[in-house]
Order: C-alpha cells, then structure tokens, then sequence
C-alpha cells in the first residue's frame, strides 16, 4: 500500500480545499493520471497520481480542507500491507482498541483515530491529543463538538489559538477581532429575512478574497487620488499598431508599460510595509498584477518584469494569463510576487472606481470607461477620448501630493502617443 500525502503545493501553501475527486475506491489508475482537484488560495490545481495500482481509500470529501503532508489517498500499488490512517468519509470499522502502554511510559495509546482534517487541525489549535478523544461519529469518527466536550472549551464562535491566517479567516467569518483593540468595533447580528433565501457557505478562493480585502481595508490608510487622461492619440496608435500586426492590443497593456516605467521614479508605490521590523521595503523590480474576473471568483495574475518586457509580450501576457485563469489552468507562480495592481472595470462600465489595495502591496490602479467627451483645447471646445483612472495608495508610505505627481508623470507619458512609442 502506498499511503499519498498532499504534495507542497509551493510559494508557502499549507492547504487546499478538495474540489472533485476523479477516482473512486476500486478504481485502476497509472502513475501521472489525475486523482483530483484542489483549489488553494491562489489557483485551481489537478493532482496526479504518484503510483500505478488500485485506489483503496480516499480519505476526505469534496469541500474539505486538506493539509500539505495528510494521507489522503490511499493506492495498493502491490507492495504489501501497511498500515493506514484513515480521515473522511471512507467507511471503516470501528476503531481498534488501545494498544498497551510500555510499562511506566506514560505515552498515549496508538489507536487509529478517525477525523477529518479540519478536525484534527481544530484539535491541535485547542491543544488537545486527539487520540484521547472518544469519538461520537460514524465508526467512531471524531467531530468538533467531540473535542468541544472533551476540551471544555466552546469552538463554535470563538477564534482559537491558530497560526495567523487561520486567526484572520475566523476573525472574518466569525465577527471575532484576534489581537485587536479597535474602539466600537462591533459585528451586528444579521436580521431574519423577510422571504425566501438561499444560502452558501464562504468558502475557497471567495473567502480568501473575503479575508484579504477586509484586513487591507481596515489596515491599511486608504487615500484615493483621481485624474482623467486623453488617450486619444494612444487609442489611435493602439488601433494603427493592431492593423499593421493583425494583433490584439489592449489599452490596458499600454497602461502596464507606463506604470512599470514611472514606478522606478515613485517607489513608495512599489513597496511594502514591514509591521514587525517597522520598515518599508523598496523594490526594486516591477511586477505587474491586473484584476481578472473568472468563474471562480477575482484573480490577479501578475505580469513579471513588465518594465523589461516589450509592448507586444505585455500585450501577449495579458492575453495568455487572462485566459489560463478564466480557464482554470492558472499556475501559484503566475498569481504571486505582484508589486503592483490594475484593475479594469472599463469594459464592464462606470467612470471612476475606488479599488482596495491588493496587500501587502502599497498602490492599486484603478481604470474606468473610456469615453468621447467635450474637453477644452486651446481655448476650443473638442471631443476627446478620455479615460478616468483612480489611485488608491497607502498613507502610511506615500502623501497626496506624491501620488498627484505620479499620475500626472502616467498622463504625460500616455497622451503623448509618439514619445510613448519611441520609450517602449
């Protein structure tokens, strides 16, 4: 039996939530098929099959949380019994009485324990053995409320000692503040409704998006500094450049070009805070993320040295990560290290919009419609292609009139279509 622990799934993700499984007990597989589908905070990824063989247990259930390192497969692959410890949904005997203790040792018994891995995690952040839990479940399988009754200790709407993303994701969906003391902050009762309702749970990518947006919300001094650009003559080029190269350019990847260069002048907004060290930390590389709207939910695929790559491979890359999220098939690699973020709600609709900051970057970008309005120009009234841009930074790194400039340096750059060019 080959026990198949989840994988490193990189860039310091510790757990995936299991999305559908492509096996079943009893099924063959051979080595590199796909058993299933895991979804972290940063990606959707399909896991392969380590061994050829036969699955004799899958040991959690579609919507689970599931740790970097549990057994959650189980494959007879022909090398002999071993030993199995099984979680989830897979049914079982009961468990296996308690093996003696070594005289004077004092060590818990080494019965299998049956729980889920949310369980077994509740259990280590309350400090309790779960092998000393009696379980109450199927088979004998240990629940919350088992370990609430063993440990004397609520669980149900109270946050726990936990590592800190785990603190913040109850914080938020709990009402809870860990390690806070804001005045007046208080978590209202949500009133019966008046009718009919459907309800969901937070989960995976929407809950993720729900914890970063609420801790840089309310961490981060947001100041937003708004400006229109005339991007008349860029829109001109951009159509010019398209026609001649049968490409497919996008405003947006002109506005990824401006940005990554002005950057280098204004690197308060290509920072981060360090809390702990009470420093900030100036980059000195420019990657650039941008807000994609997929299936799942928001995505910011990031476009890495974007000041060091050409007008076309930007263009190119927006396309390509756009497309690998909206499909699924984004990688960790392509949705970490952003320094910087867009976010586009011009090809939706609206004018201005006022973007939280994608932590623990320091500025977003955000960009409205383009529109043909009436503009003076030399004293006469025209119409012009205008697009209407907001920044938001954080005031803890960067003052108004810094971020006044910085967009002011962005509209120079882009309303001045031959310049533009001839940099990039």
């Amino acid at each position: 039996m080959f026990e198949f622990k989840l994988p490193d799934l990189g860039e310091g993700i510790h757990e995936g939530e299991l999305l559908q499984w492509h096996v079943a007990v009893g099924d063959s597989i051979k080595e590199d098929d796909p058993l299933c589908e895991m979804e972290t905070d940063k990606a959707a990824v399909t896991i392969p099959s380590p061994r050829t063989g036969t699955i004799a247990a899958l040991n959690a259930e579609p919507g689970e949380t599931i740790e970097v390192g549990f057994v959650f497969v189980v494959i007879d692959d022909g090398s002999g019994e071993q030993a199995v410890e099984k979680a989830g949904p897979v049914p079982r005997e009961a468990p296996e009485p308690p093996a003696p203790r070594p005289p004077d040792s004092g060590s818990p018994s080494a019965k299998r324990v049956i729980a889920a891995p949310a369980t077994r995690r509740l259990a280590r952040e309350m400090g309790i053995d779960i092998r000393e839990v009696q379980g109450s479940g199927p088979g004998g399988r240990v629940t919350p409320e088992d370990l609430e009754a063993f440990g004397g200790r609520a669980v149900g709407g109270t946050v726990t000692a936990a590592e800190p993303e785990d603190r913040e994701v109850k914080a938020v969906l709990t009402g809870a503040a860990p390690d806070t003391s804001i005045p007046f902050l208080e978590i209202p009762e949500l009133p019966e409704p008046d009718g009919p309702v459907e309800r969901l749970p937070i989960r995976s990518l929407r809950k993720k998006v729900a914890v970063k947006m609420t801790s840089s919300s309310l961490l981060i001094p947001h100041v937003a500094h708004m400006d229109e650009i005339d991007v008349t003559e860029i829109e001109g080029s951009r159509e010019a450049y398209n026609k001649r190269h049968k490409g497919k350019l996008t405003l947006l990847a002109f506005v990824v070009k401006a940005v990554a260069a002005k950057l280098k002048d204004y690197p308060m907004f290509n920072a981060s805070v360090d809390l702990a060290a009470n420093e900030i930390l100036y980059k000195r590389f420019y990657h650039i993320g941008f807000a994609a709207d997929t299936p799942r939910g928001l995505m910011v695929p990031v476009i890495h040295d974007a000041d060091r790559q050409s007008l076309a491979g930007v263009g190119y890359r927006i396309r390509h990560l756009a497309e690998r999220a909206r499909e699924g098939e984004i990688s960790v690699s392509e949705l970490t290290r952003g320094t910087f973020t867009i976010t586009n709600v011009g090809a939706i609709g609206g004018t201005h919009v006022f973007p939280i900051i994608n932590s623990p970057e320091t500025a977003i970008l955000g960009l409205g419609r383009v529109e043909k309005k009436p503009v003076v120009r030399d004293d006469e009234i025209k119409i012009r292609k205008m697009l209407p841009l907001t920044l938001c930074f954080d005031h803890r790194v960067a003052d108004g009139a810094q971020a006044a400039a910085f967009v002011k340096d962005i509209r120079i750059m882009l309303e001045d279509s031959l310049d533009f060019m001839s940099q990039i």
